[in-house]
């Protein structure tokens, strides 16, 4: 049986009154990859935590963020190779004053280094979908940061 690859991904969310942003970005040199969320490998021996603010770090540059919590683990296939893969998703929140947007260059050494991301924050509830189903977990996230459920999507 093959064994998946262990992944982490990030709903990094800023509250700016009462309103919830998630941060998202796309591929500037590949723009067919859809918009994402921060999101990769695990390194043998690495912390799921570790891991998912080390891929936040990598990905949009940003070092400020706290771990809010871990939200679900999905068993999904990658859509191209079909490869096995487990990701889990963790809420992550963002200093109000983070920007609005900016552009960011990948670092850290692994095959995506290089690459340039334009990163946004977005309101929820997102107008746009994301790929490779990351928006699955939003459900959860909106649960984790509001009492009053999903539809409201502000910030306590």
């Amino acid at each position: 049986m093959e064994q998946p690859r262990i992944r982490v991904a990030a709903y990094v969310t800023r509250c700016r009154g009462a309103d919830i942003d998630l941060l998202v970005f796309d591929h500037i040199d590949m723009p067919e990859a859809g918009t994402q969320i921060p999101a990769g490998g695990v390194r043998p021996g690495e912390e799921l935590e570790t891991a998912v603010l080390r891929e936040v770090a990598e990905e949009t540059g940003l070092l400020d963020t706290v771990v809010a919590g871990c939200l679900a683990t999905d068993h999904r296939p990658h859509p191209g190779t079909r490869q096995s893969r487990r990701t889990t998703f963790f809420h992550l929140r963002a200093a109000p004053a983070t920007p609005d947007s900016w552009t960011h260059r990948v670092t850290g050494g692994d095959e995506d280094e290089g690459m340039r991301f334009a990163c946004r924050f977005e309101r929820l509830p997102l107008a746009i979908r994301l790929a490779d189903h990351q928006d699955v977990w939003l459900g959860r996230l909106a649960d984790a940061v509001d009492d009053n459920g999903p539809e409201q999507w502000r910030c306590r």
